[in-house]
Formats: structure tokens, C-alpha cells, sequence
């Protein structure tokens, strides 16, 4: 079974693994960059599954920026009534494609250590 996490980019959750393309709300990069998803809200791996509350702890997805392109062209109209006022409006959002390389769960980080060696700092000053 392969590796899978829920990771959380642009208000969306995706459901990805690893050579998953996927199109996000605009990131900013240039086409051939890593980008690191730390908002995981899910993982699979090696057949355990980890659920976050809300995220887990220590999990990252790392992707690649394929690149940046733009969705489908969305038309509404703003009418109203008796007064001849209708004004047409079209919108299209700018998108990210990103190919995910990777679904790992990583040691975490000893900021607990270096959070408490700040607050002994401030709290002796």
C-alpha cells in the first residue's frame, strides 16, 4: 500500500501521495522549487495511519513547483430590477501546479528547549 497524507494549502484540504499533481490556490515560486507543506492533517505510513489534532506533529509533504497557470474563466452578472443596471463580471484565479515527491514524517524539532531557555531569559530580565 502506498504512503498517503491530508494536507491542508489555500483553505482546501488534498488527499495526495507521492507523484500526485495537484492544482492549488496561487504559491509563490518559481517553477522548479520545493515547497514544504507543514499543515498535514492526515498520514499514512507504512500502513499506520496518524490523525492530527489538527495537525501531526513532525509530518511534512514536500513538493515541487511544476508551474504557475490559470484556471477556467468564471462569468457571473450583477443585475437589478426596473433600473437597467446589469454589469457582467468575470474572474480567473491564478493556480499552482505542484507535483509532491515526498510524504515523510520527520523528527521533530527541540523548539520546546529553546522556548523555554526564551521565557527563562525574558522572565530574569
Amino acid at each position: 500500500m502506498n504512503d498517503y497524507a491530508v494536507i491542508k494549502t489555500g483553505g482546501k484540504q488534498y488527499l495526495v501521495e507521492q507523484g500526485t499533481k495537484i492544482n492549488v490556490e496561487k504559491l509563490i515560486g518559481k517553477p522548479g522549487e520545493k515547497i514544504i507543506f507543514e499543515d498535514v492533517l492526515l498520514t499514512s505510513l507504512d500502513g499506520k495511519v496518524s490523525i492530527g489534532k489538527p495537525i501531526v506533529k513532525g509530518s511534512n509533504v514536500v513538493g515541487e513547483i511544476d508551474q504557475q497557470i490559470k484556471g477556467p474563466k468564471i462569468q457571473g452578472i450583477r443585475y437589478k430590477n426596473k433600473t437597467r443596471h446589469a454589469v457582467r463580471i468575470g474572474h480567473r484565479q491564478r493556480l499552482t501546479s505542484v507535483v509532491i515527491k515526498q510524504v515523510s514524517k520527520s523528527k521533530p524539532a527541540t523548539r520546546k528547549s529553546t522556548k523555554k531557555a526564551l521565557k527563562g531569559e525574558k522572565s530574569g530580565s
